[in-house]
Formats: C-alpha cells, structure tokens, sequence
C-alpha cells in the first residue's frame, strides 16, 4: 500500500468507519481514559489515549510489519492525538 493510500485509509476509518461505529472519537476517549484512570489511580486524558494508542500500533507494526491496518490505524491514532491535543 503507497503512502497516500495509508494515509487516505486512515482518514476514511477516522472520519467514517470509526465514527459510524464508536461515535465522536474525542468522547470515546474520554470514557477510555475514565476508565483506565480508575484502574491505575492515576489521571489520564483523551490525549493519552490516543497517544498510547498510537503507541501499541507502533508495537505491532514492529511485531509485524507486513500487517497494513497498524500503520493505518496508527496514522489515524496520531491525528487524533494532533486534534485532540490542540484544542487542549
């Protein structure tokens, strides 16, 4: 798969897929981050979320680089971390 295509996927799973099955990303985040926070017992934000997301995509792109949907699905991750943290 050729960079824009990554990169046009990743869009697509953000912008539709994703949002078709799991709602407002930024929302969902926050409930994730509630939920990891309690299991920690410490604070974590959206922003983490999508940071440690793209984090474990970056693990398994490293596992195993011929599987396509990590580095799509960490493109995707890392624009939402992008958005979410500037409008911190």
């Amino acid at each position: 798969m050729k960079r824009d295509e990554i990169l046009d996927t990743a869009k697509h799973y953000v912008m539709v897929d994703r949002a078709n099955t799991h709602g407002d990303a930024e929302a969902n985040f926050g409930l994730i981050a509630c939920y990891w926070s309690a299991h920690l017992g410490r604070n974590i934000k959206p922003h983490d979320v999508a940071v440690m997301m793209t984090l474990l995509k970056l693990a398994r792109m490293k596992s195993n680089p011929a599987h396509i949907d990590s580095p799509v699905d960490a493109a995707a991750y890392a624009a939402l971390a992008g958005e979410i943290g500037s409008e911190a």
